[in-house]
């Protein structure tokens, strides 16, 4: 599938790998291939985040990203469903933090003496890719590019997709900036 992706796409890729590994996280995971969109600044999904105002705002993506990794990876819908049945996921995350220290629930293994190597693309990012080739194919494209990436990431449910949404960004806004509107969510 990656020989299928442009020069933007890899870049996305692996501008992802470099984010988990600054951010200590074991895997890749949908959160740091839209950091490494942001980040990049180039290319048809870059530019479709720029033109939805993303890039001025790309500190309360960050934001936003952090606080529902300091959640265990919990998005806000599902904390909010949680706490429909009495549980406050911020008050565990608060307990947790005051026994183990900020971050405990992350699942960042930063200073825990985990050893270097290869990182590893957890289940949420290879959905992401994968959907990124399907929305590719749908669209009769002959190879994937970060637009791809982008659209995958808003069409599906998680902490990418509801932080994306919260900014204004969600697969009709940017199939509007790419192609003009017309189109339909791919399953």
């Amino acid at each position: 599938m990656f020989e299928r992706f442009t020069e933007d796409a890899r870049s996305v890729v692996k501008g992802a790998v470099e984010q988990c590994e600054r951010s200590g996280a074991q895997t890749v995971d949908a959160e740091h291939l839209l950091l490494a969109l942001m980040e990049r600044g180039a290319g048809k999904g870059a530019f479709a985040l720029a033109a939805l105002g993303l890039a001025e705002r790309a500190e309360s993506v960050a934001g936003a990203l952090e606080e529902a990794r300091r959640r265990a990876g919990l998005s806000q819908a599902e904390t909010d469903a949680l706490a429909g049945l009495g549980i406050d996921v911020s008050e565990i995350v608060s307990r947790v933090e005051e026994a183990h220290g900020v971050g405990a629930m992350s699942g960042d293994r930063k200073d825990r003496g985990w050893w270097g190597g290869h990182r590893s693309f957890g289940p949420d990012a290879k959905d992401v890719l994968v959907k990124s080739l399907r929305v590719a194919v749908a669209r009769r494209d002959r190879s994937i590019g970060d637009e791809h990436i982008l659209l995958a990431l808003t069409s599906r449910p998680g902490v990418a997709a509801e932080v994306l949404a919260d900014h204004g960004v969600t697969y009709e806004s940017v199939t509007r900036v790419l192609y003009g509107g017309g189109e339909t969510r791919t399953g």
